[in-house]
């Protein structure tokens, strides 16, 4: 079996929140031959002793990275996801994602840029 190629465009905006900051994107996924689908995903972000604290939209805990060494794992039965970021040319960053399991097995790469630096 072949490997999907995937794009996703949008945008992702970070917003002071009570605690931390609020993450949003929205944007279009399109996978292969597939149509274009509508996506969207909120999180916050926040400082939790002395590490970077990333929770789902509804408060859930996602996963927490030291922000020396900015790597993660989110273990989702029966799969797992890692992550590393990449803040070293701030303010444009990156995540590469590892997604490996017996439902899943991808690497994702996102790349993020401010609107006024993307061209």
């Amino acid at each position: 079996m072949g490997k999907t190629e995937g794009r996703f465009e949008g945008r992702a905006v970070f917003r002071p929140a009570p605690v931390g900051l609020h993450y949003h994107e929205e944007g279009h996924l399109k996978l292969g031959p597939g149509p274009e689908m509508k996506a969207v995903r909120d999180y916050l972000w926040r400082e939790a002793d002395g590490r970077i604290a990333v929770d789902y939209g509804d408060g859930q805990p996602f996963h927490d990275f030291d922000p020396v060494e900015p790597e993660a794992r989110h273990r989702c039965a029966p799969d797992e996801y890692r992550v590393r970021y990449d803040f070293s040319g701030w303010p444009n960053w990156s995540a590469v994602w590892v997604v490996s399991g017996p439902r899943k097995d991808y690497t994702m790469i996102s790349r993020y840029s401010r609107e006024s630096d993307a061209g």
